[in-house]
C-alpha cells in the first residue's frame, strides 16, 4: 500500500466517479514518513493521535431535537468500539468511531457527510438520518459506503452504496397492513408531514389491498407537534362512522407516538372502541408502560418489526457489549429499534474487514468486497446478506432492498411478544406496491 489515492466507477458502470479513501496506512509508509520529516499531515483514516493501525468509521443520528432522537446508535457504537478494540480489534486493527449529531436537519446532515469525507472514514456505519438528499452527494463523491442505515428514506434503497440490513419502512408497513387486512375495519394512517412521511400510506395500503382490503385514510400531522387532539378525534370519526367492523388507527409518528397516544386516550371515551397498529421505533415496551400497559391503548394490538423481539437469545451478544461497556448508560435502549440496526451494522462491517484480511482497509476496498458479492450473517437476526444492484424490487424503485423480512408482534397483557414464529417475507407485497417517485 502507497497511500496513493485512485479513481475508478462504482460496480454500476457511469453512475458516479470516486476516489479511494484510505482508512489505514501501512507501517512501511508510517516509517518512510517519519525518516524523511516531511510533513505528511494527518494519516488517512484516522483523526488526532490514532494509530496507524486504525480503521476508522463514522455513526450519525439526530439528537437533543424537537422531533425524532437517536442518541443510542452513536452512543452504542462508541460502546462497540471499545468493545471490540479490548478485544484485539478487528484483524488486530484498531477501531476509531467518530460520531455526528444530524440534529433531524438537512445542513447539519450534509455537514456530518462532509466532515466523513474530510476524515476520510471507510464507511458510515449504523446510523440514522432522514435528509438522504443531503448526505449522500457527498458520501457518493468520495466513494465512501453506508452500512446499515435506518431505512428511513428511499435513497438508502436506490444509492449503489448504500448497504441496508433491513427492509426499512417500505417492509414495516407492507407488513403491517398484510397483518390487519383480515381483522380491521376501517384504517386511518396518522404521519408525518413531511417528504418522508408522504411516502408512507401506499407502503401501507400494499399490504392492505394485498389483504382484499381498501385503502386507509391517510391523515398528515406535525411531526413536532405539542398535542393531537384533532387528529385523534377525526381518527376516530374516520374509523367508527357508518360502519360495524372495528376500526384500526395507525400512528407512524416516531419519537411523537407518545404525544399522539395521549390526546388519543382522551378522545377514545367518546367513541366505540377501536383497535391501534404501528411499527417498531414508534412503539417499544417502554412506551407501552408509559401508556398504561395491560390497560393502555396499545393492548391488542399489531406492530411490525425487523428483527426478534428484545427477549430473544439470539440479541446476547449486543447485550454483552451493552453490558461490558455501556452500563448504566440510559442512551442505549437494547430494545430500540436504532440500537439494534446499529449492533447488526457493525457485525455486518466487521465480517467485511475480516474479509479483507491483512489486505489495504479503505473505503475502496469496503466496497469492492461487497460489490463483489461478499455474503455476511447475522447470527439470525436477518437472513444471510448479500447486496446487487439489480435484486428483486428494483422494478417498484428499491434496487437495494435486500432484506424484506418482519417480525410480527402483538402486545399481549401488556408485553411485547412474537405474534407469529419466524420471519414474514413483504417481497411479493412490496412488488405490488404503487410507489410514486
Amino acid at each position: 500500500m502507497t497511500g496513493r489515492r485512485r479513481t475508478r466507477s462504482t460496480f454500476l458502470p457511469g453512475l458516479l466517479t470516486r476516489h479511494a479513501r484510505n482508512g489505514v496506512l501501512s507501517a512501511g509508509t508510517a516509517v518512510a514518513c517519519t525518516s524523511l520529516l516531511a510533513g505528511c499531515g494527518v494519516v488517512p483514516g484516522t483523526t488526532g493521535d490514532v494509530g496507524t493501525d486504525t480503521i476508522t468509521v463514522m455513526t450519525w443520528a439526530p439528537q437533543n431535537t424537537k422531533a425524532t432522537n437517536k442518541p443510542g446508535m452513536p452512543a452504542f457504537a462508541l460502546a462497540y468500539a471499545r468493545w471490540i478494540n479490548a478485544k484485539g480489534g478487528i484483524n488486530g486493527r484498531k477501531l476509531n468511531v467518530l460520531t455526528c449529531n444530524d440534529h433531524n436537519d438537512s445542513v447539519a446532515a450534509a455537514k456530518c457527510a462532509r466532515r466523513a469525507a474530510k476524515e476520510n472514514v471507510v464507511a458510515v456505519v449504523g446510523s440514522y438520518s432522514q435528509y438522504a438528499d443531503s448526505f449522500f452527494p457527498s458520501l457518493e463523491g468520495a466513494g465512501i459506503p453506508y452500512i446499515g442505515g435506518y431505512g428511513i428514506t428511499n435513497a438508502e434503497f436506490t444509492s449503489p452504496l448504500s448497504y441496508p440490513v433491513n427492509g426499512g419502512q417500505p417492509a414495516l408497513l407492507a407488513g403491517l397492513g398484510s397483518a390487519l387486512a383480515a381483522d380491521c375495519g376501517p384504517v386511518a394512517l396518522i404521519r408525518p408531514d413531511t417528504i418522508t412521511g408522504d411516502q408512507l400510506p401506499p407502503l401501507l395500503d400494499s399490504g392492505l389491498k394485498a389483504g382484499g382490503h381498501r385503502a386507509s385514510n391517510d391523515q398528515r400531522a406535525a411531526e413536532d407537534a405539542t398535542e393531537y387532539d384533532g387528529q385523534a378525534e377525526r381518527a376516530l370519526r374516520t374509523t367508527t362512522t357508518g360502519t360495524e367492523d372495528r376500526g384500526c388507527v395507525v400512528p407512524a409518528l416516531g419519537d411523537r407516538n407518545g404525544t399522539f397516544m395521549d390526546s388519543f386516550r382522551r378522545a377514545r371515551e367518546d367513541y366505540p372502541e377501536v383497535r391501534t397498529a404501528t411499527v417498531l421505533g414508534s412503539v417499544d415496551q417502554t412506551a407501552i408502560d408509559a401508556t398504561g400497559g395491560t390497560s393502555g391503548p396499545y393492548e391488542g394490538s399489531y406492530i411490525t418489526g425487523w428483527y426478534p423481539v428484545a427477549s430473544d437469545p439470539r440479541w446476547d451478544g449486543m447485550k454483552r457489549v451493552i453490558r461490558e461497556e455501556a452500563f448504566g448508560d440510559n442512551r442505549i435502549d437494547p430494545a430500540d429499534a436504532g440500537v439494534q440496526t446499529t449492533w447488526i451494522a457493525y457485525t455486518v462491517f466487521r465480517q467485511i474487514v475480516e474479509s479483507l484480511g491483512d489486505g489495504e482497509v479503505s473505503a475502496d476496498t469496503v466496497t469492492d468486497a461487497l460489490g463483489d458479492g461478499l455474503e455476511v450473517t447475522t447470527g439470525g437476526l436477518t437472513p444471510t446478506l448479500r447486496w446487487r444492484f439489480q435484486d428483486k424490487l428494483a422494478a417498484v424503485g428499491f434496487p437495494r432492498l435486500v432484506n424484506a423480512n418482519v417480525t410480527l408482534q402483538v402486545v399481549r397483557e401488556g408485553r411485547l411478544v412474537s405474534a407469529r414464529k419466524g420471519f414474514v417475507d413483504t417481497t411479493r407485497t412490496l412488488e405490488n406496491a404503487d410507489v410514486n417517485y
